[in-house]
């Protein structure tokens, strides 16, 4: 399936005011800053299992079949319902105070979350 894959940070943008806008503490932006993520998506069609690795062994994963509610983990390591979308090939979500979307550019993940007009941007490389 498109999204199935292992992908390793490459870029991002707007890191810092979308934390803050998030209301995460300056320690834990800088400390943030830096980690190396890869983020491992298996698809099985409808069913997606999306794992992101952090810099000193912290994983997050979200289960989640597209059209169905399901609990879902927030960057801020909140846990909430939510139904994730299927839109134009893009896997969309709103969290409870932004709203990401995921697409397959090429061998590229590109995520995009917006919090009060505040876009953050993460792209990864595909390594497998």
């Amino acid at each position: 399936m498109a999204f199935s894959g292992k992908f390793e940070i490459e870029s991002e943008k707007n890191y810092d005011e979308f934390m803050k806008r998030l209301g995460l503490p300056a320690d834990v932006i800088e400390k943030g800053r830096n980690f190396k993520i890869i983020t491992e998506i298996q698809q099985d069609g409808q069913d997606f299992t999306w794992s992101q690795s952090y810099s000193g062994g912290n994983i997050m994963t979200n289960k989640f079949t597209i059209g169905k509610e399901s609990e879902i983990h927030t960057m801020a390591g909140k846990k909430f319902k939510a139904t994730v979308k299927m839109e134009d090939g893009k896997v969309v979500a709103n969290f409870p105070n932004y709203h990401q979307t995921c697409e397959i550019v090429g061998d590229k993940l590109v995520e995009i979350s917006t919090i009060d007009g505040v876009t953050y941007e993460r792209v990864s490389k595909r390594l497998a």
